[in-house]
């Protein structure tokens, strides 16, 4: 593995396990500091030292990402600790009940927005003045094929997916003449906590869906974002598929 992030420093939420911890993984492995950042601050610590003990540099981080405070925090506290930030991937989500829309109680529509859409805006929000001053920044965001397609069941899910695909376009138009890019990832059915949350009949659903007729690893999801931070150079407000063949549009 190239160490072409050598000296930079990369914040990824929801990186205490799954999809977060891969792509942390990839970043370290490519030479980049790594703030491990999750709600589970015993998770992100034992990803952060594990890294550690590959003779890696990361450092971990307990955020809840729709308390505006504590997003805040983390950004103070990467700038001065680690001494800037030049990447940063949105990776912390729910996906919460499934139910139909007349079902759905609002209070989980409310917790889904509020950690999956405004948790991506706080946190955006939070590094990209200091990425636009320095001339230099890299930021992923995590989106779904649910946000294109609108998952069964999954209305808070995928209206919050699609809300971070608009995002996106908007920050990476916003930016795009001052060395910083914001792309996101739509990844159809991965190798995740999330999957656990469903049931067999609605996981089964999903997997038909996907042409190749598996799901998809973290790994390859780390693999997508290292290329979007590193070799990507002239992609700004994207949304690049990870789907299996799911989805050819």
């Amino acid at each position: 593995m190239t160490k072409g992030l050598t000296g930079m420093v990369a914040i990824v939420t929801g990186a205490g396990k799954g999809i977060g911890e891969a792509i942390a993984r990839r970043l370290a492995s490519e030479g980049a500091q790594v703030m491990v950042a999750d709600l589970d601050a015993a998770n992100a610590e034992n990803v952060a030292a594990s890294i550690r003990a590959e003779g890696l540099s990361a450092v971990s981080h307990q955020i809840d990402v729709s308390s505006p405070s504590q997003v805040s925090e983390m950004a103070r506290r990467a700038e001065e600790e680690l001494g800037k930030i030049d990447i940063l991937v949105n990776n912390a989500g729910i996906l919460g009940p499934a139910a139909s829309v007349q079902d759905l109680p609002v209070e989980d529509w409310n917790r889904i927005l509020n950690i999956n859409l405004t948790g991506t805006f706080l946190c955006c929000q939070a590094v990209i003045k200091g990425m636009v001053e320095r001339g230099y920044g890299r930021i992923v965001n995590m989106a779904s094929v649910a946000g294109k397609e609108g998952n069964l069941y999954q209305a808070g899910y995928s209206a919050s997916k699609a809300g971070v695909m608009g995002l996106t376009k908007t920050m990476g138009k916003e930016v795009a003449k001052t060395g910083v890019t914001v792309n996101c990832i739509a990844p159809a059915l991965i190798d995740s906590d999330l999957i656990k949350e469903m049931t067999d009949s609605h996981l089964n659903t999903l997997l038909d869906k996907i042409p190749m007729g598996r799901v998809g690893k973290p790994e390859e999801i780390g693999a997508l974002v290292s290329f979007l931070v590193t070799e990507a150079t002239f992609c700004t407000g994207a949304c690049f598929d990870i789907s299996g063949g799911r989805a050819t549009y």
